[in-house]
């Protein structure tokens, strides 16, 4: 049985991937933010220089500070919890007798925008400080000499969910739900998504395996349009899709005045729901030696929705 420490265990990732692997036969050990809540299976934050004492087999570092799409956080506040955090949390893994390193960046820290479609090839750009501080942890990474023995893995999600993470799922399960028209059926995307369990299968496989340290990127094997989305939702849910094709400028103005207003749909909302985001996994699938992944992008969405429509 092998012993992995996980930071971030009670977030959405870390809830669900602590759960397979503990059905996979590995132990895990939580990584605490406190020392009061450390028990006895757990690990402190405040005795981060102590982590390394413990027997562990590999590392999973989660824990990080989430993009905020209302920008009411400082810069400093991304660089400090994800860029020096991880680097705390490596110095300790390069210390231990530990042979894995698993770092949950972002692909946010490679592109805020893509044309295409994203690979591990791409010139890292991040616009924002939550991209950044996930490249510079990265940074940090590469940069350090690695043993022989250890490998590590720096994996850039895309968008994640699953049952209990509506996530920006949300905003859409909502308009059907209501029988709210759908008004941007006018934007043509195309929007990689990664489900968890295809998830916890790529990390139980790394953990397990001996593909190469590197980085990769993470994401179900095809991509869906936001209109599909809405389908799939509808089709789930038993709603009929109502979609409107207003002018683009039109939704353009009124995301403007949400921004001023505070309103739920805002420019950085309307970007997430109508952009382009095609991300390729044929990396992490060539490492791992497997062709596809378990679940369908349309089967998982699914999933998640069935979920909502239960709670």
């Amino acid at each position: 049985m092998k012993n992995v420490l996980i930071s971030g265990v009670s977030g959405f990732v870390g809830k669900n991937l602590s759960v397979y692997l503990q059905q996979k036969g590995f132990s895990i050990i939580p990584l605490s933010r406190t020392a009061a809540n450390a028990g006895e299976k757990q690990l402190s934050w405040e005795k981060i220089n102590e982590v390394h004492q413990a027997h562990l087999d590999a590392y999973i570092h989660l824990a990080g500070k989430a993009h905020d799409v209302k920008n009411t956080s400082s810069a400093d506040a991304y660089f400090e919890i994800n860029t020096e955090l991880t680097k705390k949390l490596f110095n300790e893994f390069l210390k231990s007798d530990a042979s894995v390193f698993i770092y949950f960046s972002s692909v946010k820290a490679a592109a805020d925008t893509v044309k295409g479609e994203l690979d591990e090839d791409a010139v890292p750009a991040p616009k924002t400080p939550y991209g950044q501080s996930k490249l510079k942890a990265e940074e940090y990474i590469l940069s350090q000499s690695l043993p022989e023995h250890k490998r590590v893995y720096i994996l850039r999600p895309c968008m994640i969910h699953g049952p209990g993470n509506k996530g920006n799922l949300n905003l859409l399960y909502k308009f059907v739900q209501k029988g709210i028209p759908y008004p941007l059926a006018s934007f043509s995307n195309m929007r990689s998504f990664l489900y968890i369990e295809n998830l916890n299968f790529i990390i139980e496989r790394l953990l397990a395996g001996n593909a190469p340290s590197g980085i990769y990127n993470m994401a179900d094997d095809t991509t869906l349009s936001t209109v599909e989305v809405v389908n799939i939702i509808a089709g789930v849910s038993g709603k009929k899709a109502r979609l409107y094709y207003f002018p683009q400028q039109i939704i353009k103005a009124i995301a403007s005045v949400g921004d001023l207003l505070h309103l739920p749909l805002n420019s950085e909302k309307l970007k997430k729901l109508t952009e382009n985001y095609m991300v390729s996994n044929k990396k992490i699938k060539n490492a791992l030696g497997v062709q596809q992944l378990p679940y369908a992008v349309n089967d998982g969405l699914a999933s998640t929705i069935k979920s909502f429509n239960a709670n």
